[in-house]
């Protein structure tokens, strides 16, 4: 159990307050600091409400990814559709192109044209292709590139928590000192 857990289940105790004295300008900047946020665990809220943001956030975005995934994988059955289809077009116009060298067909003009156009679409379909592979890097690049910022921004709001926790402990302590140091005679 987590330090912030303990401390949520237990009941809320009453600071004593300490006889007005001369503040430090440090005691006086955490004064105002808690005063300004509000009770000390109001760090520990809002990091518990930021990784629920980060999950829900990682939960979007894993939807995105899948999504593109998705998408991904449709786009490339109907490349892969269309290039078996050209493929299968090709061999059907060369047939029909043998086939009218042997009558000497007027179409034949026609015919190469077509073929020339097949020819320029089945390049496009093979830079498309690439484009598919060279944008499937980029995207595995920035999810890498991603993960690890997600991971610092973990670490680092675990540091803030330890260390709103130490300040909180030190603060408590210093309280008491002050307290023990009023009730000497």
């Amino acid at each position: 159990m987590s330090t912030y857990e303990q401390q949520q289940q237990q009941p809320p105790q009453p600071l004593q307050q300490p006889q007005p004295q001369t503040a430090t300008p440090q005691s006086q900047k955490q004064l105002a600091l808690q005063q300004s946020y509000g009770s000390p665990s109001f760090n520990s809220n809002m990091s518990r409400e930021d990784e629920e943001m980060s999950m829900t956030a990682l939960s979007a975005f894993r939807a995105k990814e899948e999504e593109i995934e998705k998408r991904k994988m449709e786009v490339k059955e109907r490349v892969l559709s269309q290039l078996g289809r050209v493929e299968e077009e090709t061999k059907r116009l060369a047939t029909i192109r043998e086939e009218l060298d042997t009558l000497g067909d007027p179409m034949r003009k026609d015919v190469s044209s077509v073929r020339k156009k097949i020819d320029t679409v089945n390049k496009e379909l093979k830079s498309l292709g690439h484009t598919c592979q060279k944008k499937e890097k980029e995207y595995k690049d920035a999810l890498e590139a991603f993960n690890e910022k997600n991971k610092e921004k973990v670490q680092l709001i675990a540091k803030l928590m330890e260390l709103v926790s130490e300040s909180e402990k030190l603060r408590l302590k210093r309280l008491e000192e002050l307290s023990k140091n009023l009730e000497l005679p």
